[in-house]
């Protein structure tokens, strides 16, 4: 059977809403190349993928007490070759809907999900050495294996808890414990966080490792102030930060069947033929650097300071042009349009996301702006080195950890430290001059292109974690 059972809300291609999806997409696949057997278990949901691909039921449960009832059944895919197995979880009057997150029922659609999964385990014959659960939709599995009577046959199998955003908790009223099954009374106290349950708190408390999407990123959530300061402080002794990897296979130049037009040997001319292509599908001036941002328009990613940032340098000089692509906050999304109305030939901007998009934004561009608030790991970054594309970065979490300013030796990235539009200016300026110093620029390319993020480091740490 399975040595390591990753549960969790999103898994690429199926459905992914973030980074957490990307990661819960490729880490078995890696997982299982180096010998550790893994699988994923998440929700099923009326998505674009399971819609596009048959699925098999191979196991159907019930889940219930006095308080509730439940039915539902476990499938896999019969046509979706991913590098690992997925199954499935299907409560249809739950989870199989059209969103992930979103719901108002989201706290019991997640309290079924992890029941069900642990039912169905339950009549494994072999039962698996690790239970990985990421993020707070899979907080629970570590409490409810060592402490509801249900699941009695799974006490004692290791949990690894993986935090991919520590400020989101899921917490809810303990009124809702009813719809867990039964736990001794004592055992509350691994639930309660300031009065409420809380699936994150209790994923901590429970799990036999915690670990975080970077080392920068946990020692920010020990550290700066926040909701859960003291918990990660408290649990430090059992945590420990690993920098997600990329899967190098799918993000890969040579092979993207995204592309306009893939790497071939010239690696000036691939940027060069990319760029052209994108900027003309647009109206955008070719011969000037062109810089993108690519992810939700929200605080924490800091749409405001990159709306301001951009909207500031473009009254400055006209000298450089944005492709903006993104979805979020309504006025967030308004200052993208408002921005290319101002400035039509230097701004363009794409509301909502398209994967194929991303990829050729990736090719194309000189350079990708993040002037996240929080990034706990960040992907974009990676994603961008591996293109040939020079990341600009507030000097925060998983950005702090992956990106090297080109001013220090060996660099191959632009970092600034405030959450400010005036620090945005300023890094702009410098993309600005660092562009037009062909040779620099070229060290700097050829500095990102030969960096190795792959997930084969990140996979030999997450063993040792799951062997110790």
């Amino acid at each position: 059977m399975y040595y390591a059972v990753h549960l969790a809300a999103e898994c690429y291609p199926i459905a992914k809403v973030g980074g957490l999806g990307d990661v819960v997409g490729a880490l078995p696949k890696y997982l299982n190349e180096a010998g550790i057997s893994s699988c994923v278990l998440m929700p099923k949901y009326n998505v674009k993928y399971n819609r596009d691909h048959s699925t098999e039921t191979i196991y159907t449960g019930t889940c219930g007490n006095e308080n509730y009832w439940f039915e539902y059944s476990i499938q896999r895919y019969s046509d979706a070759p991913l590098g690992f197995d997925v199954f499935l979880v299907d409560i249809p009057p739950y989870l199989f809907r059209e969103g992930v997150y979103g719901y108002e029922d989201d706290s019991i659609r997640f309290i079924y999900f992890q029941q069900a999964a642990l039912d169905w385990i339950c009549s494994w014959q072999t039962k698996p050495s690790v239970f990985h659960a990421h993020d707070y939709h899979a907080g629970l599995v570590p409490f409810m294996i060592n402490h509801c009577y249900n699941f009695g046959t799974l006490a004692g199998i290791k949990t690894v808890f993986t935090i991919h955003n520590g400020l989101y908790s899921g917490d809810f009223s303990h009124a809702l414990a009813r719809f867990f099954p039964h736990f001794p009374r004592e055992a509350n106290g691994y639930l309660d966080w300031d009065h409420r349950i809380n699936p994150l708190a209790t994923a901590i408390k429970c799990s036999n490792k915690v670990t975080t999407v970077s080392g920068g990123y946990l020692e920010e959530l020990q550290y700066q102030p926040n909701p859960y300061t003291w918990l990660y402080k408290e649990y430090a002794f059992k945590s420990t930060g690993i920098v997600n990897g990329i899967d190098a296979a799918l993000w890969n130049p040579k092979t993207d069947d995204y592309l306009h037009t893939k790497l071939k040997k010239d690696f000036a001319k691939f940027k060069q033929a990319n760029k052209e292509a994108l900027c003309a599908s647009v109206g955008l001036d070719a011969s000037k650097p062109l810089v993108v941002f690519i992810g939700r328009l929200n605080q924490e990613k800091g749409g405001e300071i990159l709306c301001e940032g951009v909207g500031k340098f473009m009254a400055q000089t006209q000298e450089m042009n944005f492709f903006l692509l993104g979805s979020g906050d309504s006025n967030l999304e308004n200052n993208l349009r408002v921005l290319t109305g101002f400035y039509p030939q230097n701004v363009a901007n794409y509301i909502g996301y398209n994967e194929a998009l991303a990829h050729n934004l990736y090719a194309a561009a000189d350079f990708l702006l993040m002037p996240s608030l929080v990034e706990p790991c960040g992907l974009n970054q990676l994603y961008a080195l591996r293109y040939g594309t020079i990341p600009i970065v507030r000097t925060v979490g998983g950005l702090k950890d992956t990106v090297v300013d080109f001013g220090e030796e060996g660099g191959y990235g632009i970092r600034f430290n405030q959450p400010h539009a005036g620090d945005v200016v300023m890094s702009l300026y410098r993309a600005k001059e660092l562009y037009a110093d062909k040779t620099r620029l070229k060290q700097v390319q050829d500095k990102a292109i030969s960096l190795d993020f792959s997930w084969e480091l990140a996979v030999k740490k997450y063993i040792y974690l799951y062997e110790n």
